[in-house]
């Protein structure tokens, strides 16, 4: 399978091969629509989770809704154009946190800082594409690591949910504890449930409708009780229509490292840590969509997988210009697959409709994280559904696999979980090799020793 529509790449020529979605014929537009749609309904949470999570670090949070659904909108239409795969991109989960909780609240960046790293991995993934050397690490990887990779990062995101709700919360003793049993924690599991039951009845854009519970019910409670609601930090939108500009984030980025030496060294091991997590999450992701959607060739690898990358890496690129941390591509994407989706028009749909929604920035400004924590929750559990693709019972597979895992979460850094599993691999295997007979031993690839000896430095030196 070659790409969505079953269309020869070699075989076009001129604007067409620049954009092969203009090559599609007999495209059952109806179906096209209906799946973008879809795919939207899935993931319009992120319009209200990404400015939640972003505006942690001092971003301006009406700017941050702006420029989120102009960044997926623009990614969205790039992915349908150069790639012709029905994929949606948005700021990613996962690395929305990385940037937020990891590189700036704990690293000590300033977000335009953080930006900068973000734009220029942007640079460096388009350089890396284009001589297909992140095709070939995406095809090098095994297949259990990109499961865990999946798998990790749906434990984080959840993580990071469940402390929005206030269920569970810092403690010194245990480092983590339960909360109370705060109205806010009752809104973010009624969303969760409303979710969960409306999913299973395969009710579309069931994400979308658990935040719209929980934030009508956090609203409510803001009405009847509006000082305890103020402490949960819980508000009521101060209108419906506007339209928030992006003056306060947009283009600003920061460039200043390169007159201190000290502050490049900084900058340099932001970008490499940026480098690593951002390329497994995508890896992770794309191959995600592809498994549920039944996507994979017959090697179980990526089909078009070089022009979905460059897709990826510029609108990436944009989307630092704009404001926002990493875009990425959606494993939601899948559910508008399953609709019918094919083409780029099912990606275009989305973008469209991302459009749209730049123009009700009081309403998701005003969402409260207890309304946003049921779709972290729940998006969590549904990446770490990729773990049953996990044969466990490997010892040689399953350790790093675990070890991905569960160092993503309890260290609050992918990064870090990256590091671990993918070094823990390749020693773990080639220590066995040592010591097994010559039909037994395990092959390891050569990117992947290339990787173990990097992430050895970044461990050293960095």
């Amino acid at each position: 399978m070659n790409n969505s529509n079953d269309i020869k790449l070699e075989n076009l020529s001129g604007l067409k091969r620049l954009f092969p979605l203009l090559a599609n014929k007999n495209i059952d537009m109806k179906k096209e629509i209906g799946a973008g749609l879809t795919t939207f309904l899935t993931m319009a949470y992120i319009i209200a989770v990404n400015p939640d999570i972003l505006s942690k670090t001092g971003m301006n949070a009406g700017a941050l809704v702006t420029a989120t659904c102009l960044s997926a909108a623009l990614g969205c239409f790039i992915m349908g154009l150069i790639a012709n795969l029905p994929f949606a991109l948005a700021s990613g989960m996962g690395l929305n946190a990385f940037f937020a909780f990891t590189v700036v609240l704990k690293g000590g960046a300033t977000w335009q800082m953080a930006l900068t790293a973000v734009f220029i991995e942007g640079i460096i993934f388009i350089l890396l594409t284009m001589f297909k050397i992140r095709e070939a690490v995406v095809n090098s990887i095994p297949e259990n690591m990109k499961h865990a990779v999946t798998g990790g990062i749906g434990v984080f995101i959840a993580f990071v949910g469940f402390s929005g709700s206030g269920l569970v919360v810092a403690n010194e003793s245990t480092k983590v504890s339960m909360g109370h049993f705060s109205p806010a924690v009752i809104i973010s599991f009624i969303g969760l449930f409303v979710i969960a039951i409306l999913d299973k009845k395969r009710v579309k854009g069931s994400i979308l409708y658990g935040i719209v519970v929980s934030s009508i019910l956090a609203w409510l409670f803001a009405i009847i009780n509006p000082k305890e609601a103020a402490e949960l930090k819980i508000f009521l939108p101060k209108g419906i229509f506007e339209f928030k500009s992006m003056t306060p984030i947009i283009g600003k980025l920061d460039f200043s490292f390169f007159k201190d030496l000290r502050s490049f060294s900084n900058f340099f091991v932001i970008i490499c840590t940026f480098l690593f997590v951002d390329f497994f999450d995508t890896v992770g992701t794309l191959i995600g969509v592809c498994s549920k959607a039944n996507m994979l060739d017959e090697n179980g690898n990526v089909p078009n997988v070089g022009r979905a990358l460059m897709a990826d890496a510029i609108a990436t690129t944009l989307g630092a210009t704009l404001g926002v941390s990493t875009v990425t591509t959606y494993v939601e994407s899948s559910t508008g697959v399953l609709a019918g989706g094919r083409t780029g028009w099912t990606a275009i749909t989305t973008g469209v409709l991302f459009l749209f929604s730049m123009f009700f920035s009081p309403i998701f400004i005003a969402i409260p994280a207890c309304a946003t924590a049921p779709a972290l929750i729940y998006v969590g559990y549904l990446m770490l559904s990729s773990v049953k693709q996990i044969d466990l019972h490997d010892v040689l597979e399953g350790v790093p696999a675990f070890i991905t895992i569960t160092t993503m979460a309890l260290t609050y850094s992918i990064g870090d979980g990256l590091t671990l599993g993918i070094l823990s691999y390749v020693l773990i295997n080639l220590l066995y090799n040592l010591f097994a007979k010559k039909e037994d031993k395990r092959p390891v690839s050569t990117v992947m020793v290339i990787l173990a000896i990097l992430f050895i430095i970044k461990l050293l030196f960095i």
